[in-house]
């Protein structure tokens, strides 16, 4: 196993409570790429203002989804760990099936296992080559970006540098556009097509894209081409952006502000994907399947479905496998099957 493949989530707090809430948020907001305000008047809002009391107000929401997933599915922990894990499980097997050199892992940006430490233990254990794969697709320096900054500091902290390579986006991959157009044809199979389908990314502050970050554009061309596919007129489909903090404007239309504005115009049926998600999260479970649900439903609207994150699909660890065989062109005999 002289490579490993590392999939690089977000993180998550340890344990559903404010005080492992206000830990992870502590590591999270004090990075400079989530949060570009300069470093001693944010360093002073953030532990005098958000650490003191956004903890507690957010650790039932953690604590809702802990231990499950969508539709009463019995997960262990955290959702984002289980599904993030079985990812790894599963593109290990398909790796397997075709070389015996993989090893594959995961690590998180923010929490446990953290990068150093996997790189660390994997060096350790014998290998020489990291490719590590975040799994965004859409570049964001805000979550992208940040995985780049901790390989640049292994790199700078090492005496004999590790060998790492950084998967930027997968966003226009077809077999990623493929399998969010096969999650969606499977979901109206099953309960029929709402009148709109929403397409919710989560949302960065919008000074950020005129500073030159890309994940806007990407973030039109997922929806662009995922409509496509789905032959979706577009009267029929919308993109809009989620998860916004502080008073600063972000990324628009935003998700809850159009599903109220939908639900009061007369929409009275949406489905809702988050393409930028590749494991069901807080995000996904509870601000999306839950909170922007009753936005929809008390501002008049009738039925509101949330099409699960790709999460560990067949289809999904396909895609993903070819994102690795392309990074690695001439290790793999034969095409992704």
């Amino acid at each position: 196993m002289a490579h490993a493949i590392i999939l690089m989530n977000l993180g998550t707090p340890a344990e559903p409570t404010p005080k492992a809430v206000r830990q992870f948020l502590k590591a999270f907001l004090s990075d400079s790429r989530v949060v570009e305000i300069p470093r001693p008047l944010w360093a002073m809002i953030l532990n005098l203002f958000v650490l003191p009391f956004r903890p507690a107000k957010i650790a039932p929401a953690y604590e809702e989804i802990w231990n499950q997933g969508l539709d009463g599915e019995n997960v262990s922990g955290s959702p984002i760990v289980f599904y993030t894990q079985r990812q790894v499980a599963l593109l290990q097997q398909r790796l397997s099936a075709v070389s015996d050199q993989f090893t594959v892992t995961y690590a998180m940006t923010y929490g446990g296992p953290s990068l150093a430490d996997t790189v660390t233990r994997l060096s350790g254990e014998g290998v020489r080559q990291f490719t590590v794969l975040p799994l965004y697709p859409q570049y964001s320096a805000t979550t992208t970006g940040a995985i780049y900054d901790q390989v640049a500091e292994i790199v700078r902290n090492s005496r004999n540098v590790p060998d790492i390579s950084v998967v930027h986006e997968y966003w226009q991959h077809p077999l990623y556009i493929e399998a969010l157009a096969n999650s969606v044809r499977e979901h109206w199979a099953a309960q029929g097509a709402a009148e709109k389908l929403m397409m919710s990314f989560h949302g960065i502050p919008k000074a950020n894209i005129r500073k030159g970050d890309p994940y806007y554009d990407q973030c039109c061309g997922t929806a662009e081409r995922l409509a496509e596919v789905l032959e979706l007129p577009r009267e029929k489909w919308e993109i809009t952006f989620q998860s916004r903090f502080g008073k600063a404007e972000w990324l628009q239309p935003y998700t809850d502000k159009t599903l109220i504005e939908w639900g009061k115009n007369g929409v009275a049926s949406v489905d809702v994907i988050c393409p930028a998600f590749s494991a069901d999260c807080l995000e996904t479970l509870e601000e999306i399947a839950v909170e922007n649900r009753a936005n929809f439903i008390d501002a008049g609207g009738s039925e509101y479905r949330y099409i699960p994150a790709l999460n560990a699909r067949e289809d999904h660890l396909r895609a993903l496998e070819a994102v690795v065989r392309d990074r690695l062109p001439g290790v793999f005999p034969e095409p992704v099957r």
